[in-house]
């Protein structure tokens, strides 16, 4: 089995945090202190992000059976953007592992489709993998501001967001173009009617990276779902509103 690293404290039940596409576990470094004194937390980082080696080869498959193996059993399994869809995935795949989810910033499928106008062109997202290949620096740069964008208080944010990435060394670049090609493909839609557990949708209202009608959407699929939409507010509300993030975990 490919291995991931995961780091754990803090005691309670057990709740697994999985980040999004370029990322790493230190993006929860703003809240984890907190959570961990409700719960058992398990900080995953993604193959090739953080601290966890560059796998030979990447798939939606491999990334969401390594994470299985390590799931304790009844965790609650918050994903943050492309994390979202592995909890997602963990939740169908491994339903007796999973108690709840957690869906922060999350669509079932990024990308715009006749049927779907909650996502990025898919030329957009293209583009932006290639410059990633030429501009590795100016791309992340760009992604990061994305992130934020919308927030009410956008450069403290964005220091804190550029704060925790550059704690470990930047992910490994087959990482990242496999995770973009996972943001290209990935399409969940269907799926979601068969996920029996109990879902909490965490969602900036401003968000330019995922639509939150995508999140609203999915309340109206899942048959368990409670919607809470975040204002003045872009992609990683758990910096925007840490106090507020953290208060509706502790009310799960």
């Amino acid at each position: 089995m490919n291995r991931l690293h995961v780091e754990r404290m803090g005691a309670g039940p057990d709740l697994v945090m999985i980040h999004g596409w370029a990322m790493h576990s230190g993006i929860w470094n703003g809240v984890r202190d907190l959570l961990a004194a409700r719960y058992r937390l398990h900080l995953v980082d993604l193959p090739g992000h953080g601290q966890s080696p560059a796998w030979a080869s990447y798939s939606f498959e491999e990334i969401t059976n390594s994470i299985a193996q390590i799931l304790p059993r009844d965790s609650i399994v918050c994903g943050w953007s492309l994390g979202g869809q592995i909890a997602i995935q963990l939740a169908l795949s491994v339903p007796q592992q999973v108690s709840k989810l957690v869906l922060v910033a999350t669509t079932p499928c990024f990308i715009k489709r006749d049927d779907w106008p909650w996502g990025m062109e898919a030329l957009t997202l293209q583009l932006f993998k290639e410059n990633l290949e030429r501009h590795y620096a100016q791309t992340l740069n760009r992604f990061f501001t994305l992130q934020v964008n919308g927030s009410h208080d956008m450069t403290h944010v964005l220091a804190q967001l550029r704060s925790y990435f550059f704690q470990h060394a930047q992910p490994d670049g087959q990482a990242l173009a496999a995770g973009l090609q996972l943001l290209l493909t990935n399409d969940l839609r269907t799926a979601l009617t068969a996920v029996a557990q109990p879902v909490l949708l965490l969602h900036g209202e401003n968000d330019v990276i995922t639509h939150v009608d995508a999140a609203r959407w999915m309340q109206r699929q899942l048959p368990d779902a409670r919607f809470i939409g975040f204002p003045h507010c872009g992609h990683a509300p758990f910096l925007t509103y840490p106090d507020q993030f953290i208060a509706n975990l502790y009310d799960l």
